[in-house]
């Protein structure tokens, strides 16, 4: 695994950031930038995390929900609610975001130097360690990629 296609992903949400006061409630309660800052602060809030955690107390957990969902590549619209930690403000800043994705592509450089067992705990998936980290944040952006798209086709 590498990178890239989070680096893709990434670029993807930057070219959206313009739209970023764009709602569309047939598709999200959400605007456009709540799923831009959602997805950073994911993708940031896990790769700190990471950094920060013990590998010796990595255990290999990983749910028969998590297997299902990395093997089918998507996870299904409207099932979870973010985590607090993860949540947008209410009034979201376009320098906010594009802070944000600065900070995602230095922190997604950082997953290579991480120990093997670096993890963070998922509240349905049990421990993510670094071997299924990129593939965790690739459908995790991808499925707010695909949402945003959704909400600036026309309505």
């Amino acid at each position: 695994m590498s990178s890239k296609k989070l680096h893709v992903l990434i670029n993807s949400l930057e070219n959206h950031i313009n739209q970023y006061e764009v709602a569309n409630s047939k598709i999200s309660k959400a605007t456009v930038g709540w799923h831009i800052d959602h997805s950073c602060k994911v993708i940031n809030q896990v790769i700190i995390t990471l950094q920060s955690s013990d590998p010796t107390l990595y255990k290999n957990d990983f749910s028969f929900m998590g297997k299902l969902f990395f093997t089918l590549g998507f996870f299904p619209r409207g099932k979870a609610k973010a985590p607090k930690n993860v949540k947008p403000p209410e009034t979201i800043i376009k320098g906010d975001l594009v802070n944000q994705l600065h900070l995602a592509r230095t922190n997604i450089d950082t997953i290579p130097n991480l120990d093997k067992n670096a993890f963070f705990k998922h509240p349905f998936f049990g421990d993510v360690n670094k071997k299924r980290i990129y593939r965790f944040l690739e459908l995790h952006t991808h499925h707010h990629v695909k949402i945003i798209c959704d909400i600036l086709k026309k309505k």
